[in-house]
């Protein structure tokens, strides 16, 4: 008798950033002011992996070079438990205002830091530009991030109506973006022709889980690794609350308080690992 497959084993995938670097709150909060900032991410990055201990479950954290300066304590930690550590760049400056020598740059500081203070000794392979800004006029960074030894990235969100990022024509598969490096693009369905998101973070927190566990079991029917992404900082609904635009505030703030249930779920219903394992890298 044939035995039936086994379930695809998705990707869980943490942006390590606090509640300040968000790229909606740049106009609230300049980059000079984040030393000024309370510090939040320790306690809610725990959080999410005392939930991944719960389920048995490794994650890629895409580890922001500030936070990994600020408190190296949780990156070790998130090594420790068995995680994957890439790296989310330094600054979290968008790739789209940025030039290749700042970039360079930011490439290099963050992984002395990850290597250096906190200590990581593993290869550091993995990448996820800030705001997923790996789009067709960025393609320049590539080069340099295969210069800094990475080997995979997830940045391209293959959607064409968000004013910050994607590319609409981009494989919805994992696939060589250049010879060098391996793109494991966000995950979308494809409705009447048109692709919807359901990778997470803001959008995990607006649409209904129910559209979660719909499009997981549809993008897994294709035979497509999915790959979800959250952020610490949507674990915790008691950060300071800013004044910005409506569009903004209800990016950010909107369902705080169910996100952590809501994870806890999806742990449940579905098979997760890091990035590296499911690429075989």
């Amino acid at each position: 008798m044939e035995q039936p497959l086994a379930p695809i084993r998705n990707a869980m995938t943490v942006d390590l950033e606090d509640w300040f670097s968000v790229y909606n709150l740049n106009q609230a909060i300049r980059r000079e002011d984040w030393a000024a900032c309370e510090l939040r991410v320790v306690a809610s990055a725990t959080r999410l992996l005392d939930m991944f201990d719960r389920h048995k479950v490794r994650a890629t954290f895409f580890v922001l070079g500030y936070i990994a300066e600020r408190v190296p304590e949780i990156v070790r930690e998130v090594a420790a438990r068995g995680h994957e550590i890439a790296t989310h760049g330094y600054s979290h400056a968008v790739l789209t205002e940025m030039q290749p020598k700042e970039f360079d740059r930011d490439m290099t500081r963050t992984l002395e830091i990850l290597r250096g203070t906190c200590g990581i000794t593993g290869e550091i392979i993995g990448f996820r530009a800030p705001s997923f800004t790996i789009v067709k006029s960025t393609f320049w960074a590539l080069d340099i991030l295969a210069r800094h030894g990475i080997k995979y990235d997830s940045s391209v969100f293959p959607i064409g109506f968000h004013p910050d990022y994607g590319i609409v024509d981009a494989p919805l598969v994992p696939y060589k973006i250049t010879p060098e490096i391996t793109e494991f693009p966000l995950s979308v369905i494809e409705v009447f022709g048109k692709r919807l998101p359901c990778s997470g973070g803001a959008y995990f927190r607006i649409f209904p889980y129910l559209y979660f566990k719909y499009a997981i079991r549809k993008v897994n029917a294709a035979a497509r690794p999915f790959v979800f992404y959250v952020h610490p900082w949507e674990v915790d609904p008691n950060q300071p609350y800013l004044k910005i635009s409506l569009g903004k505030r209800f990016r950010h703030y909107y369902n705080l308080g169910k996100t952590e249930k809501r994870l806890d779920r999806l742990l449940s219903d579905f098979r997760f690992t890091t990035m590296r394992e499911v690429l075989g890298l």
